[in-house]
Protein backbone atom coordinates (compact mmCIF):
# COMPACT_ATOMS: atom_id res chain seq x y z
CA UNK A 1 0.00 0.00 0.00
CA UNK A 2 2.15 2.82 -1.33
CA UNK A 3 0.08 5.99 -0.98
CA UNK A 4 -0.48 5.86 2.78
CA UNK A 5 2.25 7.39 4.93
CA UNK A 6 2.52 8.59 8.52
CA UNK A 7 5.17 11.05 9.62
CA UNK A 8 5.84 12.17 13.19
CA UNK A 9 7.01 15.79 13.01
CA UNK A 10 7.66 16.45 16.68
CA UNK A 11 6.87 15.15 20.16
CA UNK A 12 6.00 16.88 23.39
CA UNK A 13 8.81 16.49 25.92
CA UNK A 14 6.50 16.11 28.94
CA UNK A 15 3.96 13.64 27.57
CA UNK A 16 3.44 11.15 24.75
CA UNK A 17 1.62 13.75 22.66
CA UNK A 18 2.96 13.93 19.13
CA UNK A 19 2.48 16.14 16.10
CA UNK A 20 2.20 14.31 12.79
CA UNK A 21 0.79 14.01 9.32
CA UNK A 22 -1.01 11.14 7.62
CA UNK A 23 -0.79 11.17 3.85
CA UNK A 24 -3.44 9.40 1.77
CA UNK A 25 -4.28 9.51 -1.93
CA UNK A 26 -6.75 12.30 -1.07
CA UNK A 27 -4.40 14.57 0.83
CA UNK A 28 -2.99 15.22 4.26
CA UNK A 29 -4.51 14.60 7.68
CA UNK A 30 -2.91 16.77 10.35
CA UNK A 31 -2.61 14.91 13.65
CA UNK A 32 -3.79 14.87 16.35
CA UNK A 33 -7.07 15.03 14.43
CA UNK A 34 -10.71 15.13 15.43
CA UNK A 35 -12.77 12.99 13.06
CA UNK A 36 -16.48 13.90 12.92
CA UNK A 37 -18.98 11.15 12.16
CA UNK A 38 -20.99 11.33 8.95
CA UNK A 39 -22.99 8.13 9.36
CA UNK A 40 -24.81 8.34 6.03
CA UNK A 41 -22.00 9.99 4.04
CA UNK A 42 -23.04 13.38 5.39
CA UNK A 43 -22.20 15.62 8.32
CA UNK A 44 -25.82 16.55 8.90
CA UNK A 45 -26.73 20.01 7.53
CA UNK A 46 -23.21 20.91 6.30
CA UNK A 47 -21.73 20.94 2.80
CA UNK A 48 -18.30 19.56 1.97
CA UNK A 49 -16.88 23.09 1.76
CA UNK A 50 -18.26 23.95 5.17
CA UNK A 51 -16.67 20.86 6.70
CA UNK A 52 -13.29 21.93 5.33
CA UNK A 53 -13.96 25.47 6.62
CA UNK A 54 -14.13 23.91 10.10
CA UNK A 55 -10.47 22.78 9.76
CA UNK A 56 -11.51 19.15 9.31
CA UNK A 57 -9.23 16.94 7.18
CA UNK A 58 -11.11 13.63 7.43
CA UNK A 59 -14.41 12.22 8.60
CA UNK A 60 -16.00 8.85 9.31
CA UNK A 61 -18.68 7.14 7.21
CA UNK A 62 -20.55 4.15 8.65
CA UNK A 63 -20.42 1.01 6.51
CA UNK A 64 -23.57 -0.38 8.15
CA UNK A 65 -25.63 2.60 6.96
CA UNK A 66 -24.15 2.46 3.46
CA UNK A 67 -25.21 -1.17 3.07
CA UNK A 68 -28.87 -0.15 3.29
CA UNK A 69 -28.92 3.50 2.21
CA UNK A 70 -28.12 4.14 -0.58
CA UNK A 71 -26.66 0.64 -1.07
CA UNK A 72 -23.13 -0.39 -1.98
CA UNK A 73 -23.95 -0.80 -5.69
CA UNK A 74 -24.99 2.83 -6.00
CA UNK A 75 -21.86 4.15 -4.25
CA UNK A 76 -19.68 1.84 -6.33
CA UNK A 77 -21.43 3.06 -9.50
CA UNK A 78 -20.02 6.53 -8.77
CA UNK A 79 -16.52 5.15 -8.15
CA UNK A 80 -16.68 5.37 -4.36
CA UNK A 81 -17.70 7.69 -1.57
CA UNK A 82 -15.51 10.64 -2.59
CA UNK A 83 -17.20 11.06 -5.96
CA UNK A 84 -20.65 10.21 -4.64
CA UNK A 85 -20.56 12.93 -1.97
CA UNK A 86 -18.15 15.36 -3.64
CA UNK A 87 -15.62 15.18 -0.80
CA UNK A 88 -12.06 15.71 -2.04
CA UNK A 89 -10.24 14.99 1.23
CA UNK A 90 -9.63 11.79 3.20
CA UNK A 91 -12.30 9.44 4.50
CA UNK A 92 -12.44 6.69 7.10
CA UNK A 93 -14.97 3.88 7.11
CA UNK A 94 -15.79 1.61 10.02
CA UNK A 95 -16.32 -2.12 9.68
CA UNK A 96 -20.08 -2.03 10.23
CA UNK A 97 -19.61 -4.13 13.34
CA UNK A 98 -20.55 -1.67 16.06
CA UNK A 99 -23.96 -0.84 14.62
CA UNK A 100 -24.75 -4.51 14.02
CA UNK A 101 -23.46 -5.73 17.40
CA UNK A 102 -25.42 -3.01 19.18
CA UNK A 103 -28.59 -4.83 18.16
CA UNK A 104 -27.57 -7.93 20.13
CA UNK A 105 -27.94 -9.10 23.69
CA UNK A 106 -24.73 -7.40 24.82
CA UNK A 107 -25.53 -4.09 23.15
CA UNK A 108 -27.46 -0.94 24.12
CA UNK A 109 -30.72 -2.50 22.94
CA UNK A 110 -30.38 -5.49 25.26
CA UNK A 111 -33.76 -4.78 26.89
CA UNK A 112 -35.73 -5.62 23.74
CA UNK A 113 -37.56 -8.92 23.67
CA UNK A 114 -35.68 -11.85 22.12
CA UNK A 115 -32.63 -9.88 20.89
CA UNK A 116 -31.36 -12.85 18.88
CA UNK A 117 -34.10 -12.10 16.37
CA UNK A 118 -31.96 -9.11 15.35
CA UNK A 119 -28.41 -10.46 15.46
CA UNK A 120 -26.62 -13.78 15.72
CA UNK A 121 -22.87 -13.85 16.35
CA UNK A 122 -20.73 -16.80 15.30
CA UNK A 123 -17.04 -17.35 14.64
CA UNK A 124 -17.75 -16.67 10.96
CA UNK A 125 -19.35 -13.27 11.50
CA UNK A 126 -22.76 -11.81 12.27
CA UNK A 127 -26.20 -12.29 10.82
CA UNK A 128 -28.57 -9.45 11.54
CA UNK A 129 -31.85 -7.95 10.45
CA UNK A 130 -32.07 -4.47 9.05
CA UNK A 131 -33.88 -2.07 11.35
CA UNK A 132 -35.32 -0.43 8.22
CA UNK A 133 -36.90 -3.30 6.29
CA UNK A 134 -36.19 -6.51 8.19
CA UNK A 135 -33.77 -7.75 5.50
CA UNK A 136 -31.36 -10.39 6.83
CA UNK A 137 -27.71 -9.62 6.13
CA UNK A 138 -24.54 -11.57 6.86
CA UNK A 139 -21.40 -9.59 7.61
CA UNK A 140 -18.05 -11.22 8.28
CA UNK A 141 -14.46 -10.00 8.10
CA UNK A 142 -14.07 -10.74 4.40
CA UNK A 143 -17.43 -9.18 3.55
CA UNK A 144 -16.74 -6.09 5.64
CA UNK A 145 -13.42 -5.35 3.94
CA UNK A 146 -14.83 -6.12 0.49
CA UNK A 147 -17.61 -3.59 1.10
CA UNK A 148 -15.17 -0.97 2.39
CA UNK A 149 -13.05 -1.55 -0.70
CA UNK A 150 -16.05 -0.76 -2.87
CA UNK A 151 -16.71 2.36 -0.81
CA UNK A 152 -13.07 3.23 -1.60
CA UNK A 153 -12.34 5.01 1.67
CA UNK A 154 -8.76 5.99 2.47
CA UNK A 155 -8.66 4.25 5.86
CA UNK A 156 -10.64 1.09 6.63
CA UNK A 157 -11.26 -0.50 10.02
CA UNK A 158 -10.81 -4.23 10.54
CA UNK A 159 -13.86 -6.28 11.49
CA UNK A 160 -14.04 -6.82 15.24
CA UNK A 161 -16.55 -7.86 17.85
CA UNK A 162 -17.56 -4.76 19.75
CA UNK A 163 -18.24 -5.71 23.38
CA UNK A 164 -20.23 -3.80 25.97
CA UNK A 165 -19.85 -3.21 29.67
CA UNK A 166 -20.40 -4.95 32.02
CA UNK A 167 -19.14 -8.21 30.55
CA UNK A 168 -17.85 -11.52 31.93
CA UNK A 169 -14.16 -12.09 31.34
CA UNK A 170 -14.72 -15.45 29.66
CA UNK A 171 -16.87 -13.84 26.99
CA UNK A 172 -14.46 -10.91 26.62
CA UNK A 173 -11.63 -13.40 26.00
CA UNK A 174 -13.66 -15.34 23.46
CA UNK A 175 -14.62 -12.12 21.71
CA UNK A 176 -11.00 -10.92 21.62
CA UNK A 177 -9.80 -14.21 20.13
CA UNK A 178 -12.55 -14.03 17.51
CA UNK A 179 -11.44 -10.48 16.67
CA UNK A 180 -7.84 -11.68 16.27
CA UNK A 181 -8.89 -14.42 13.86
CA UNK A 182 -10.95 -11.95 11.87
CA UNK A 183 -8.01 -9.52 11.72
CA UNK A 184 -6.00 -12.01 9.67
CA UNK A 185 -8.94 -12.56 7.32
CA UNK A 186 -9.27 -8.78 6.90
CA UNK A 187 -5.61 -8.50 5.93
CA UNK A 188 -5.98 -11.33 3.42
CA UNK A 189 -8.98 -9.64 1.78
CA UNK A 190 -7.17 -6.30 1.72
CA UNK A 191 -4.26 -7.92 -0.13
CA UNK A 192 -6.59 -8.88 -2.99
CA UNK A 193 -7.09 -5.21 -3.83
CA UNK A 194 -4.46 -3.05 -2.19
CA UNK A 195 -4.62 0.73 -2.19
CA UNK A 196 -6.40 1.53 1.07
CA UNK A 197 -4.97 1.60 4.59
CA UNK A 198 -6.32 -0.85 7.16
CA UNK A 199 -6.30 -0.32 10.93
CA UNK A 200 -6.32 -3.28 13.31
CA UNK A 201 -8.63 -2.86 16.32
CA UNK A 202 -7.47 -3.70 19.84
CA UNK A 203 -10.10 -5.38 22.04
CA UNK A 204 -10.17 -6.98 25.49
CA UNK A 205 -12.77 -4.90 27.35
CA UNK A 206 -11.67 -3.66 30.81
CA UNK A 207 -9.30 -6.54 31.53
CA UNK A 208 -5.63 -5.57 31.64
CA UNK A 209 -4.19 -8.90 30.54
CA UNK A 210 -6.62 -9.20 27.61
CA UNK A 211 -5.94 -5.66 26.40
CA UNK A 212 -2.20 -6.27 26.56
CA UNK A 213 -2.52 -9.56 24.69
CA UNK A 214 -4.64 -7.87 22.02
CA UNK A 215 -2.33 -4.85 21.67
CA UNK A 216 0.67 -7.12 21.33
CA UNK A 217 -1.12 -9.29 18.77
CA UNK A 218 -2.26 -6.39 16.61
CA UNK A 219 1.09 -4.61 16.80
CA UNK A 220 2.75 -7.64 15.23
CA UNK A 221 0.46 -7.72 12.18
CA UNK A 222 1.10 -5.60 9.05
CA UNK A 223 -1.60 -3.00 9.63
CA UNK A 224 -0.99 0.59 8.54
CA UNK A 225 -2.38 1.81 11.86
CA UNK A 226 -4.33 0.75 14.93
CA UNK A 227 -7.58 1.61 16.65
CA UNK A 228 -8.70 1.07 20.22
CA UNK A 229 -12.29 -0.12 20.45
CA UNK A 230 -15.11 -1.04 22.83
CA UNK A 231 -14.48 1.67 25.41
CA UNK A 232 -16.17 4.97 24.68
CA UNK A 233 -19.29 3.48 23.05
CA UNK A 234 -19.91 1.34 26.07
CA UNK A 235 -20.78 1.90 29.72
CA UNK A 236 -17.35 1.68 31.32
CA UNK A 237 -16.55 4.04 34.20
CA UNK A 238 -14.46 6.93 32.88
CA UNK A 239 -11.32 5.82 34.72
CA UNK A 240 -11.47 2.51 32.87
CA UNK A 241 -11.25 4.35 29.55
CA UNK A 242 -7.80 5.69 30.35
CA UNK A 243 -6.66 2.50 32.04
CA UNK A 244 -7.09 0.90 28.63
CA UNK A 245 -4.66 3.45 27.19
CA UNK A 246 -2.20 2.77 30.02
CA UNK A 247 -2.27 -0.91 29.11
CA UNK A 248 -2.20 -0.70 25.32
CA UNK A 249 -0.18 2.32 24.25
CA UNK A 250 3.19 0.85 25.39
CA UNK A 251 2.69 -1.84 22.73
CA UNK A 252 1.41 0.48 20.00
CA UNK A 253 3.60 3.58 20.29
CA UNK A 254 6.91 1.83 19.43
CA UNK A 255 5.42 0.84 16.04
CA UNK A 256 5.36 4.53 15.03
CA UNK A 257 2.04 4.03 13.28
CA UNK A 258 -1.10 6.15 13.78
CA UNK A 259 -3.40 5.16 16.63
CA UNK A 260 -7.10 6.01 16.52
CA UNK A 261 -9.36 6.08 19.59
CA UNK A 262 -12.89 5.08 18.62
CA UNK A 263 -15.82 7.07 19.99
CA UNK A 264 -14.01 9.76 22.00
CA UNK A 265 -15.50 13.25 21.84
CA UNK A 266 -15.70 15.08 25.17
CA UNK A 267 -13.21 17.95 25.33
CA UNK A 268 -11.48 16.70 28.48
CA UNK A 269 -11.19 13.19 27.03
CA UNK A 270 -9.65 14.49 23.82
CA UNK A 271 -7.00 16.37 25.80
CA UNK A 272 -6.25 13.35 27.99
CA UNK A 273 -6.07 10.99 25.01
CA UNK A 274 -3.69 13.20 23.04
CA UNK A 275 -1.38 13.17 26.06
CA UNK A 276 -1.23 9.38 25.82
CA UNK A 277 -0.12 9.60 22.19
CA UNK A 278 -3.46 9.15 20.39
CA UNK A 279 -3.34 10.51 16.83
CA UNK A 280 -7.03 10.70 15.94
CA UNK A 281 -10.42 10.40 17.60
CA UNK A 282 -14.00 10.28 16.34
CA UNK A 283 -17.33 11.09 17.91
CA UNK A 284 -20.82 12.46 17.23
CA UNK A 285 -20.56 14.84 20.21
CA UNK A 286 -20.22 18.27 18.52
CA UNK A 287 -22.69 17.60 15.72
CA UNK A 288 -25.37 15.65 17.59
CA UNK A 289 -25.36 18.04 20.54
CA UNK A 290 -25.41 21.00 18.15
CA UNK A 291 -28.68 19.75 16.70
CA UNK A 292 -30.04 19.61 20.27
CA UNK A 293 -29.12 23.23 20.94
CA UNK A 294 -25.86 22.81 22.85
CA UNK A 295 -23.21 25.41 22.00
CA UNK A 296 -19.56 24.74 22.87
CA UNK A 297 -17.79 27.54 24.72
CA UNK A 298 -14.51 27.26 26.66
CA UNK A 299 -15.65 29.90 29.16
CA UNK A 300 -18.40 27.59 30.41
CA UNK A 301 -15.70 25.43 32.01
CA UNK A 302 -15.12 21.79 32.73
CA UNK A 303 -18.02 21.61 35.21
CA UNK A 304 -20.42 22.34 32.33
CA UNK A 305 -18.41 20.28 29.84
CA UNK A 306 -17.60 23.51 27.98
CA UNK A 307 -21.08 24.01 26.60
CA UNK A 308 -24.41 25.68 27.28
CA UNK A 309 -28.01 25.25 26.13
CA UNK A 310 -29.01 28.01 23.68
CA UNK A 311 -32.68 27.04 24.02
CA UNK A 312 -32.85 28.34 27.61
CA UNK A 313 -35.04 31.42 28.03
CA UNK A 314 -32.11 33.45 29.38
CA UNK A 315 -30.88 33.73 25.77
CA UNK A 316 -34.12 35.12 24.33
CA UNK A 317 -33.02 38.78 24.44
CA UNK A 318 -29.25 38.27 24.33
CA UNK A 319 -27.54 40.40 21.67
CA UNK A 320 -24.09 38.86 22.16
CA UNK A 321 -22.63 36.34 19.75
CA UNK A 322 -23.14 32.68 20.69
CA UNK A 323 -19.47 32.57 21.73
CA UNK A 324 -17.52 35.78 22.23
CA UNK A 325 -14.34 36.15 20.14
CA UNK A 326 -15.16 33.02 18.11
CA UNK A 327 -14.35 33.58 14.44
CA UNK A 328 -16.75 31.02 12.99
CA UNK A 329 -19.43 32.14 10.52
CA UNK A 330 -22.22 31.64 13.05
CA UNK A 331 -20.65 33.74 15.79
CA UNK A 332 -19.56 36.46 13.39
CA UNK A 333 -23.05 36.94 11.99
CA UNK A 334 -25.75 35.95 14.48
CA UNK A 335 -26.80 36.61 18.06
CA UNK A 336 -27.70 34.20 20.82
CA UNK A 337 -31.24 35.53 20.66
CA UNK A 338 -31.55 34.59 16.99
CA UNK A 339 -30.25 31.05 17.52
CA UNK A 340 -32.58 30.73 20.50
CA UNK A 341 -35.48 31.79 18.27
CA UNK A 342 -34.51 29.31 15.53
CA UNK A 343 -34.44 26.38 17.94
CA UNK A 344 -37.66 27.36 19.66
CA UNK A 345 -39.33 27.72 16.24
CA UNK A 346 -37.90 24.40 15.07
CA UNK A 347 -36.28 26.07 12.06
CA UNK A 348 -33.80 23.89 10.15
CA UNK A 349 -31.30 26.75 10.07
CA UNK A 350 -30.82 26.21 13.81
CA UNK A 351 -29.22 22.81 13.20
CA UNK A 352 -26.97 24.22 10.51
CA UNK A 353 -25.66 27.22 12.44
CA UNK A 354 -25.12 25.32 15.70
CA UNK A 355 -23.38 22.43 13.93
CA UNK A 356 -21.16 24.83 12.01
CA UNK A 357 -20.06 26.54 15.22
CA UNK A 358 -19.48 23.33 17.17
CA UNK A 359 -17.46 21.65 14.45
CA UNK A 360 -15.39 24.82 13.96
CA UNK A 361 -14.86 24.89 17.73
CA UNK A 362 -13.50 21.32 17.67
CA UNK A 363 -11.40 22.02 14.58
CA UNK A 364 -9.89 25.08 16.26
CA UNK A 365 -9.26 23.07 19.43
CA UNK A 366 -7.23 20.52 17.47
CA UNK A 367 -5.33 23.29 15.69
CA UNK A 368 -4.36 24.78 19.05
CA UNK A 369 -3.39 21.33 20.38
CA UNK A 370 -1.09 20.80 17.39
CA UNK A 371 0.51 24.21 17.92
CA UNK A 372 1.03 23.48 21.63
CA UNK A 373 2.75 20.17 20.84
CA UNK A 374 5.01 21.91 18.33
CA UNK A 375 5.92 24.46 21.04
CA UNK A 376 6.45 21.81 23.75
CA UNK A 377 3.67 23.42 25.76
CA UNK A 378 0.95 20.79 25.48
CA UNK A 379 0.70 20.07 29.23
CA UNK A 380 0.33 23.78 29.95
CA UNK A 381 -2.34 24.05 27.28
CA UNK A 382 -4.20 21.02 28.66
CA UNK A 383 -4.16 22.48 32.18
CA UNK A 384 -5.63 25.75 30.88
CA UNK A 385 -8.75 23.77 29.98
CA UNK A 386 -8.94 21.24 32.79
CA UNK A 387 -8.36 23.65 35.67
CA UNK A 388 -11.75 25.27 35.09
Amino acid sequence: MKKFRFEILSSDNKSNAKLGEIFTSHGKIRTPAFVPVGSSASIKSLTSDEIKYCLIDVFFVNTYHMIFHPGIKIVNHFGGLHQFMNWKSSLMTDSGGFQAFSLGEHGPRQNISDPQRLVKITDKGISFKSIWDGQTVFLGPQESIAIQQKLNSDIMMSFDECTFYPIEKNYAKKSMERTHTWAKTCLAQKAKKDGQALYGIVQGSVFRDLRQISANFMSNLPFEGFAIGSVANSREPREKVFSVLDWTMPFLLPQQKPVHFLGIGEIEDILMSVGYGIDSLDCVTPTRLGRMGWIFDKKKGLKNKFRYDITKSENALEKKAPVLKCKCFTCQNYSRAYLHHLFRSKELLAFRLATLHNLYFFGQLMEEIRMAIADNSFNKYKKSWLKS
